[in-house]
């Protein structure tokens, strides 16, 4: 898919992604990357793999690093952000994308713990990094969006409340944020094709993918979704804070 961001036009701008060694992030990362901003790929533990990604887009021109922090331990989340003062001098863009709890032989509370405490801690650590006229973007997904409305697969409803969950938190930080000049937005999306996600509701429930594109018409792959994410970085921020990608009528009618 072509970059929708033009050449150029993120030169100077800082950005973070958080979860963006793979996926979505870190086709967000090359998107704003090849548009000129500096770029943190956060990961938590697959160095090999961020580092690649770097390497890719240092060697395309752009400005890249890696940086390692465990969203859910506060000492290394702080750690990632000092060393982003240290380096950077601050931040333009912090993106909110890491998520999880479908893992195996995770803790029962591990979504919670990702999906919403490490978020807001996120956000509060990363805050004073972050000028007036910034932005910070949090990624979820319709499911999780509309869950308080709309029933889930039930391998997923605990990952969906507790990325609700997260989104309610950090919606109720909103005028602080605004407080220091820094905009919000959720970005929601319906199930995206190649996401780790997918193939694991796909495994737990065959024909999961192919029920839901039915119902949506259409599902967004990697690539297409990111591209939505990197606009929500520059583009004006929706009335209600939150920009939907792809039809939402089957959770809204």
């Amino acid at each position: 898919m072509t970059n929708p961001l033009a050449p150029g036009s993120l030169s100077g701008q800082r950005v973070l992604i958080t979860g963006s060694s793979r996926g979505i992030g870190a086709q967000t990362a090359t998107y704003v990357a090849e548009a000129g901003a500096s770029v943190v790929v956060n990961y938590r533990d697959k160095a090999a793999r961020a580092d690649k990604l770097v390497a890719g887009l240092t060697a395309g021109g752009a400005s890249a690093v890696a940086i390692a922090a465990d969203l859910t331990d506060p000492v290394s989340v702080q750690a990632m952000f000092d060393r982003v003062r240290s380096e950077l001098g601050g931040l333009d863009v912090l993106v909110l994308n890491a998520s999880g709890g479908m893992e195996r032989d995770v803790a029962e509370d591990y979504a919670m713990r990702l999906n919403r405490d490490a978020q807001v801690n996120a956000l509060e650590t990363a805050l004073p990094l972050l000028g007036p006229g910034s932005r910070i973007v949090f990624v979820t997904s319709h499911q999780a969006h509309f869950i308080d409305t709309v029933e889930t697969m039930p391998d997923y409803e605990p990952v969906a409340r507790s990325k609700r969950a997260g989104e309610d938190a950090l919606r109720a930080l909103i005028p602080t944020v605004e407080a220091a000049g820094v905009e919000f937005v959720v970005v929601s999306g319906d199930m995206i094709e190649g996401t780790i996600t997918a193939t694991l509701l796909e495994r737990s429930n065959p024909g999961a993918l192919a029920t839901r594109k039915e119902a949506a018409g259409r599902l967004y792959d990697v690539a297409g979704f990111a591209a939505e994410v990197a606009l929500a970085a520059v583009e004006p921020v929706p009335a209600d804070h939150t920009r939907y990608v792809g039809d939402i009528s089957s959770f809204t009618g």
